[in-house]
């Protein structure tokens, strides 16, 4: 098979498709015009998100037999037209999942030990005890949309903490030990520290909004490690000033461009990230909760396994 590369991955991708018989060419810069014009010369693709794989570009790729993508989520690619035209479609939330785990964990309990602000604090010359005084986990109820890899691995990472796991989900049966499923209302009711790993699909799409946050019968401190469109960033602020939501753990935005490789898809700052970024209980990081060094070579070998099965 002939293998078109069109992200920078963990070397052992193209080493073991090489071993497996495969052709391999790396393309990292052309436009997507561009290898739209030669797509057709291929078996397989392997992305992340540097661009969307749509139903035109899905049919210029008459030859295309898989897509792998590095990557939790398939919104970059129109899964219903590759399904249809026969392609197999390999994506790799295992690789990524227990760091998306353990760097949610470490957001929450930074929020709670007030962790960024008294480092900043002191490295100023500023010792304020009390006003850096923080939160226990013990005794919270965290509650968890989206009971998928992500989700499960971020209960795990909670199993050692007294506190009570609870999670929602629109699907059945994708339950464990490690948190008890509720519906929506119980939810609602109970949550005081709410976790979204969800995919981005248009019933999520500026899922946390206003009307949905104010059903929460306690204020609460809200972690996205998922999709910045989940919510709706002008309504977290507007509740962030209320008191609503206690604080925010944020390590996607909703101006990230759809490579997530930058934040804005123009040179403004929207009013609402204004305040995000001089806000002390909002928590900020670029997009890497599943960006480690580990999981590089985790995504890489899970895609080399999926499409080895497949096709080998």
């Amino acid at each position: 098979m002939k293998v078109l590369h069109l992200d920078i991955n963990h070397p052992l991708i193209i080493e073991q498709f090489n071993s497996m018989g495969f052709i391999n060419d790396e393309d990292y810069t052309s436009t997507k015009a561009e290898v739209e014009a030669k797509i057709h010369e291929y078996d397989g693709v392997i992305i992340r998100s540097r661009f969307t794989l749509d139903a035109g570009f899905l049919d210029k790729a008459v030859n295309l037999k898989f897509i792998g993508r590095l990557g939790a989520g398939l919104e970059n690619i129109d899964v219903d037209h590759a399904e249809k035209n026969g392609i197999f479609l390999a994506s790799a939330p295992e690789g990524n999942r227990n760091a998306v785990g353990e760097h949610t964990l470490g957001m929450l309990l930074s929020l709670f030990n007030k962790l960024n602000g008294a480092d900043h604090e002191v490295r100023h010359g500023i010792w304020d005890r009390e006003g850096n005084r923080g939160l226990e986990l013990e005794g919270k109820t965290v509650g968890i949309i989206g009971y998928g890899n992500m989700g499960k691995a971020f209960a795990k990472k909670l199993s050692g903490f007294d506190v009570e796991v609870i999670r929602y989900d629109i699907l059945a049966g994708v339950g464990d030990d490690h948190a008890r499923q509720v519906g929506i209302m119980e939810l609602l009711q109970r949550t005081e520290v709410l976790s979204l790993h969800v995919p981005q699909t248009p019933a999520t799409l500026n899922m946390i909004d206003s009307e949905f946050i104010e059903r929460f019968q306690n204020p609460f401190w809200l972690l996205n490690t998922a999709r910045g469109k989940c919510v709706v960033t002008a309504d977290l602020v507007t509740a962030l000033k209320s008191g609503k939501i206690l604080g925010a753990g944020l390590d996607v935005l909703e101006y990230e461009k759809k490579s997530f490789e930058n934040m804005f898809s123009d040179s403004q700052m929207p009013p609402a990230f204004q305040y995000l970024i001089t806000a002390k209980n909002v928590l900020l990081t670029p997009h890497v909760a599943g960006w480690t060094i580990e999981s590089k070579i985790k995504l890489a070998q899970t895609i080399v396994d999926k499409i080895k099965g497949k096709f080998c």
